[in-house]
């Protein structure tokens, strides 16, 4: 969904939950625990980690705005001073504001498994959590992130529950790239199909083992173990949850489609989408960071639209905007809530 929708989604191994778990036990410390330090002090040092991730975050915006010589500023002011379509901009603006509220909804409906939640604290969770996750890799940073707004022994419910949320979209982008991957490749072969054969039976093969091997525990967890927990969540609340990843990823990809109809690109639609859920597909699957998020797409966007006839600098800008209306946007207003933090895990 192109952290889409951090708009950027993610798998995360049940072996690697304690583990993150401790991590973020450790790092909540610094906000709970400094026993021995006045409490003057320890606000101080509060406000100071506050600052330097909101700050390191507008740094690195900056930076990547400012100094990449591959955006053309002139050509995109002078896309824009011929179209000054005030109405197509908020009709674009609207997508970001979509794409994000479906991640507040199904993160509200997720969370109710641990406690009713309102729109704005679930706001508040999400928006906040991006923030403080953006200099992690893949936004891994908002596992724990997430666990500071509830009760400390909440905490590895939660880190579930969000692996639950990010990983139904994961899941449909693997669906909606697989299909986008193999029409593009119809239309411009890249691979041949004895390769796409192999792949995709190498890929069947390792299914079928996870699941021939799923009571298998490692350190306490499998994959049979996982599935219960799984299947302890009312089937509403997966329902509802389904839907609404659904049409973030549609409200994401089409998002990009208007972006490139804005920029006079002229494709045939099921093309155009296939080659959208193919870089998205393929960029997610790539390890990076929140901040570098559109430079990973659209390093990849460039090779497949370049396929297409696509000027580079388009696809570039896009990529940006893309990254900007999606993942700076909320950052700046994760940042308020980001400074305005109190943790519930107690002393």
């Amino acid at each position: 969904m192109m952290t889409l929708i951090n708009p950027k989604p993610m798998m995360v191994v049940p072996g690697s939950i304690p583990n993150m778990i401790r991590s973020f036990a450790n790092f909540n410390l610094l906000f709970c625990r400094m026993i021995a330090i006045p409490h003057k002090a320890k606000q101080f040092l509060v406000f100071l980690v506050k600052l330097l991730i909101v700050g390191g975050a507008f740094y690195f915006i900056w930076n990547q705005l400012a100094h990449n010589e591959q955006l053309d500023w002139q050509k995109f002011l002078d896309l824009l001073d011929r179209k000054k379509s005030f109405w197509g901009i908020i009709f674009l603006l609207s997508f970001s504001f979509f794409n994000r509220y479906f991640e507040i909804l199904k993160w509200q409906n997720l969370a109710q498994v641990v406690e009713k939640i309102s729109i704005g604290s679930a706001t508040e969770q999400v928006l906040g959590a991006l923030t403080a996750s953006i200099f992690t890799p893949n936004g891994i940073g908002e596992y724990g992130a997430k666990t500071l707004y509830f009760k400390k022994k909440e905490a590895k419910r939660i880190v579930f529950l969000n692996l639950i949320c990010n990983g139904i979209q994961m899941i449909l982008t693997i669906i909606f790239g697989t299909v986008g991957l193999l029409y593009f490749n119809y239309k411009f072969p890249i691979v041949s199909n004895k390769s796409l054969l192999l792949v995709f039976g190498i890929v069947l093969l390792i299914v079928v083992l996870l699941f021939g091997l799923k009571k298998i525990t490692v350190k306490g967890y499998s994959l049979h173990l996982l599935f219960e927990k799984i299947n302890e969540i009312p089937k509403q609340i997966h329902q509802k949850n389904m839907l609404l990843a659904v049409g973030r990823y549609l409200i994401f990809s089409h998002q990009y489609y208007f972006l490139f109809l804005a920029f006079d690109v002229k494709l045939p639609y099921v093309l155009l989408m296939a080659t959208i859920t193919s870089v998205y597909f393929l960029a997610s699957s790539l390890p990076t960071f929140q901040f570098l998020d559109f430079a990973v797409k659209g390093s990849v966007a460039v090779f497949f639209f370049g396929l297409l006839g696509v000027n580079e600098w388009i696809v570039v800008f896009i990529s940006t905007l893309m990254w900007f209306l999606n993942v700076v946007l909320p950052v700046v207003i994760g940042s308020y809530y980001v400074f305005n933090f109190k943790s519930k895990w107690k002393s």
